[in-house]
């Protein structure tokens, strides 16, 4: 599929057919090729708990106001961070580049997040944020909709999956076969307020 033609057709579906089953190895697929999004200094800080046991699903679907695609996609998957990966070993986040460039590019690493609580949740999010475009476009590529989630309680989801203290939710994303149209797009701002020449 053209990027584009996926980046229009693209939409949060909320209807899914929960008797389909995404295959092992379209999952697995669509895991790797999400692996390759980018991640500030390759720090790749992302983390995806795909939720498979129906007993947890149905927690967090009672903690997300009992929204039904978290029960009836194919795949539900939380999006988390480690935030602090920046100082996790990050040689190995060099390990397969020259030797010049893996110890100037790690010995940047810690000065940049050392201290900056603000800056390492921040980070989080935009690798989250990166991760989950990736998904949904991969989805869209392989047949499948999705649907990208904030609605529901963090704490409750953080202690149903066991999250680490260390780690932050991004987001839920559902992904499956809609059974059910998303309802038409709601409105576009202006092209001239969201895109800015130089400055505003």
């Amino acid at each position: 599929m053209i990027v584009s033609k996926a980046i229009e057709e693209r939409r949060a579906v909320k209807h899914f057919d929960a008797n389909h089953e995404m295959s092992d190895a379209e999952f697995k697929k669509m895991m790797q090729n999400a692996l390759q999004s980018p991640t500030s200094f390759n720090i790749q800080n992302w983390r995806f708990v795909n939720v498979t046991d129906q007993d947890k699903r149905q927690k967090i679907r009672e903690a997300a106001w009992d929204q039904s695609q978290i029960t009836d996609a194919s795949v539900t998957l939380v999006l988390c961070a480690d935030v602090k990966a920046w100082k996790k070993d990050p040689v190995r986040y060099w390990r397969n580049a020259p030797t010049e460039v893996a110890e100037l590019m790690v010995s940047m690493i810690g000065p940049f997040y050392e201290g900056r609580e603000w800056l390492q949740r921040d980070e989080a999010m935009r690798s989250v944020g990166i991760a989950a475009q990736s998904l949904m476009l991969l989805a869209k590529e392989m047949g499948y909709d999705s649907c990208p989630m904030i609605g529901f309680d963090q704490d409750k989801v953080a202690e149903i999956i066991n999250l680490p203290k260390d780690h932050k939710i991004g987001m839920i994303l559902t992904i499956g076969k809609a059974t059910k149209e998303s309802n038409p797009r709601g409105g576009s701002i202006d092209f001239d307020e969201a895109v800015i020449t130089n400055n505003f």
